[in-house]
Protein backbone atom coordinates (compact mmCIF):
# COMPACT_ATOMS: atom_id res chain seq x y z
CA UNK A 1 0.00 0.00 0.00
CA UNK A 2 2.88 2.33 0.78
CA UNK A 3 4.47 1.71 -2.62
CA UNK A 4 1.16 2.05 -4.50
CA UNK A 5 1.17 5.80 -3.95
CA UNK A 6 4.27 6.12 -6.13
CA UNK A 7 3.27 3.62 -8.79
CA UNK A 8 1.75 4.36 -12.17
CA UNK A 9 0.33 0.84 -12.34
CA UNK A 10 -0.54 -1.69 -9.64
CA UNK A 11 -1.26 -5.22 -10.89
CA UNK A 12 -2.91 -8.04 -9.01
CA UNK A 13 -1.20 -10.86 -10.87
CA UNK A 14 -2.23 -14.13 -9.19
CA UNK A 15 -4.45 -15.79 -6.62
CA UNK A 16 -8.07 -15.20 -5.81
CA UNK A 17 -10.28 -13.74 -3.13
CA UNK A 18 -9.05 -16.22 -0.52
CA UNK A 19 -6.42 -13.69 0.58
CA UNK A 20 -7.06 -10.09 1.40
CA UNK A 21 -5.71 -6.95 2.90
CA UNK A 22 -7.15 -4.17 5.02
CA UNK A 23 -6.47 -0.61 3.98
CA UNK A 24 -7.11 2.27 6.37
CA UNK A 25 -6.92 5.73 4.83
CA UNK A 26 -8.84 9.03 4.76
CA UNK A 27 -11.59 7.37 2.68
CA UNK A 28 -12.26 4.80 5.44
CA UNK A 29 -11.40 1.21 6.26
CA UNK A 30 -11.52 -1.26 3.39
CA UNK A 31 -11.12 -5.02 3.31
CA UNK A 32 -10.04 -5.80 -0.23
CA UNK A 33 -9.65 -9.26 -1.72
CA UNK A 34 -9.42 -8.51 -5.45
CA UNK A 35 -9.09 -4.79 -6.14
CA UNK A 36 -5.45 -3.63 -5.95
CA UNK A 37 -4.71 -1.12 -3.20
CA UNK A 38 -3.51 1.42 -5.77
CA UNK A 39 -7.17 2.23 -6.38
CA UNK A 40 -6.94 4.95 -3.72
CA UNK A 41 -4.53 7.02 -5.84
CA UNK A 42 -6.05 8.92 -8.76
CA UNK A 43 -2.95 8.64 -10.94
CA UNK A 44 -2.64 4.88 -10.56
CA UNK A 45 -4.05 2.35 -13.00
CA UNK A 46 -5.09 -0.88 -11.27
CA UNK A 47 -5.19 -4.15 -13.17
CA UNK A 48 -6.64 -7.50 -12.20
CA UNK A 49 -4.65 -9.72 -14.55
CA UNK A 50 -5.25 -13.05 -16.22
CA UNK A 51 -3.40 -14.79 -13.37
CA UNK A 52 -6.21 -14.01 -10.96
CA UNK A 53 -9.36 -16.10 -10.54
CA UNK A 54 -12.19 -13.62 -9.99
CA UNK A 55 -15.39 -14.21 -8.08
CA UNK A 56 -17.70 -11.72 -9.81
CA UNK A 57 -19.89 -11.28 -6.71
CA UNK A 58 -16.88 -10.41 -4.55
CA UNK A 59 -15.51 -8.00 -7.15
CA UNK A 60 -18.85 -6.23 -7.55
CA UNK A 61 -19.20 -5.92 -3.77
CA UNK A 62 -15.75 -4.32 -3.52
CA UNK A 63 -16.54 -1.97 -6.41
CA UNK A 64 -19.83 -0.92 -4.78
CA UNK A 65 -18.11 -0.27 -1.46
CA UNK A 66 -15.33 1.79 -3.04
CA UNK A 67 -17.78 3.82 -5.13
CA UNK A 68 -19.97 4.48 -2.09
CA UNK A 69 -16.95 6.21 -0.55
CA UNK A 70 -16.54 8.44 -3.60
CA UNK A 71 -13.66 6.65 -5.28
CA UNK A 72 -13.23 6.86 -9.05
CA UNK A 73 -12.85 3.37 -10.49
CA UNK A 74 -12.32 4.40 -14.10
CA UNK A 75 -8.70 3.20 -13.87
CA UNK A 76 -9.65 -0.28 -12.65
CA UNK A 77 -9.14 -2.81 -15.45
CA UNK A 78 -9.93 -6.53 -15.47
CA UNK A 79 -8.23 -8.77 -18.01
CA UNK A 80 -10.68 -10.45 -20.38
CA UNK A 81 -8.57 -13.58 -19.83
CA UNK A 82 -9.04 -13.65 -16.05
CA UNK A 83 -10.89 -16.82 -15.10
CA UNK A 84 -14.09 -16.60 -13.09
CA UNK A 85 -14.97 -18.43 -9.91
CA UNK A 86 -18.39 -19.90 -10.60
CA UNK A 87 -20.95 -21.17 -8.06
CA UNK A 88 -19.96 -24.76 -8.78
CA UNK A 89 -16.35 -23.98 -7.86
CA UNK A 90 -17.29 -22.91 -4.34
CA UNK A 91 -19.63 -25.88 -4.00
CA UNK A 92 -16.98 -28.36 -5.16
CA UNK A 93 -14.38 -26.75 -2.88
CA UNK A 94 -16.60 -27.33 0.15
CA UNK A 95 -17.67 -30.84 -0.85
CA UNK A 96 -14.07 -31.94 -1.40
CA UNK A 97 -13.03 -30.51 1.95
CA UNK A 98 -15.82 -32.47 3.65
CA UNK A 99 -14.89 -35.65 1.75
CA UNK A 100 -11.35 -35.43 3.09
CA UNK A 101 -12.62 -35.60 6.67
CA UNK A 102 -9.69 -35.62 9.09
CA UNK A 103 -7.35 -35.07 6.15
CA UNK A 104 -9.00 -31.75 5.25
CA UNK A 105 -6.52 -29.15 4.04
CA UNK A 106 -8.21 -26.09 5.55
CA UNK A 107 -9.45 -24.53 2.34
CA UNK A 108 -11.30 -21.23 2.55
CA UNK A 109 -14.06 -22.86 0.46
CA UNK A 110 -14.10 -19.87 -1.86
CA UNK A 111 -13.61 -21.98 -4.99
CA UNK A 112 -10.11 -20.75 -5.79
CA UNK A 113 -8.55 -24.21 -6.19
CA UNK A 114 -11.32 -25.61 -8.42
CA UNK A 115 -11.27 -22.44 -10.55
CA UNK A 116 -7.52 -22.81 -11.09
CA UNK A 117 -8.08 -26.48 -11.92
CA UNK A 118 -10.48 -25.45 -14.69
CA UNK A 119 -8.02 -22.82 -15.89
CA UNK A 120 -5.21 -25.35 -16.21
CA UNK A 121 -7.58 -27.82 -17.91
CA UNK A 122 -8.52 -25.06 -20.40
CA UNK A 123 -12.19 -25.35 -19.57
CA UNK A 124 -12.75 -22.33 -17.35
CA UNK A 125 -15.02 -19.39 -17.98
CA UNK A 126 -13.18 -16.11 -18.44
CA UNK A 127 -14.19 -12.50 -17.91
CA UNK A 128 -14.25 -11.97 -21.68
CA UNK A 129 -16.94 -14.64 -21.98
CA UNK A 130 -19.30 -12.25 -20.17
CA UNK A 131 -19.29 -9.98 -23.23
CA UNK A 132 -21.40 -12.43 -25.24
CA UNK A 133 -24.45 -14.07 -23.68
CA UNK A 134 -24.36 -16.75 -26.36
CA UNK A 135 -20.68 -17.55 -25.75
CA UNK A 136 -21.20 -17.54 -22.00
CA UNK A 137 -24.17 -19.87 -22.24
CA UNK A 138 -22.26 -22.29 -24.49
CA UNK A 139 -19.20 -22.34 -22.22
CA UNK A 140 -21.32 -22.67 -19.11
CA UNK A 141 -23.35 -25.51 -20.61
CA UNK A 142 -20.16 -27.38 -21.53
CA UNK A 143 -18.61 -26.88 -18.12
CA UNK A 144 -21.76 -27.69 -16.16
CA UNK A 145 -22.17 -30.99 -18.00
CA UNK A 146 -18.92 -32.24 -16.48
CA UNK A 147 -19.43 -30.56 -13.10
CA UNK A 148 -22.83 -32.22 -12.70
CA UNK A 149 -21.30 -35.63 -13.36
CA UNK A 150 -18.74 -34.95 -10.62
CA UNK A 151 -21.37 -33.55 -8.24
CA UNK A 152 -23.76 -36.48 -8.65
CA UNK A 153 -21.38 -39.43 -9.11
CA UNK A 154 -18.52 -38.45 -6.80
CA UNK A 155 -20.25 -36.43 -4.10
CA UNK A 156 -23.88 -37.62 -4.31
CA UNK A 157 -25.02 -34.02 -4.64
CA UNK A 158 -28.00 -32.97 -6.78
CA UNK A 159 -27.06 -31.51 -10.18
CA UNK A 160 -26.97 -27.76 -10.69
CA UNK A 161 -29.43 -26.09 -13.06
CA UNK A 162 -27.92 -24.23 -16.01
CA UNK A 163 -30.55 -21.48 -16.05
CA UNK A 164 -30.06 -20.70 -12.36
CA UNK A 165 -26.32 -20.22 -12.80
CA UNK A 166 -26.71 -18.30 -16.05
CA UNK A 167 -28.90 -15.69 -14.35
Amino acid sequence: DFLAERANVVVRFSGGDNAGHTVINPYGTFRLHLVPSGIFYSGTTCIISNGVVVNPAVLLKEIDELQSHGLDLSKLLVSDRAHLIMPYHTLLDGLEEERRGKGAIGTTRRGVGPAFTDKVARMGIRAGDLLSKEELLNRLKESLELKNIILTKVYGHPPLVLEEIFE
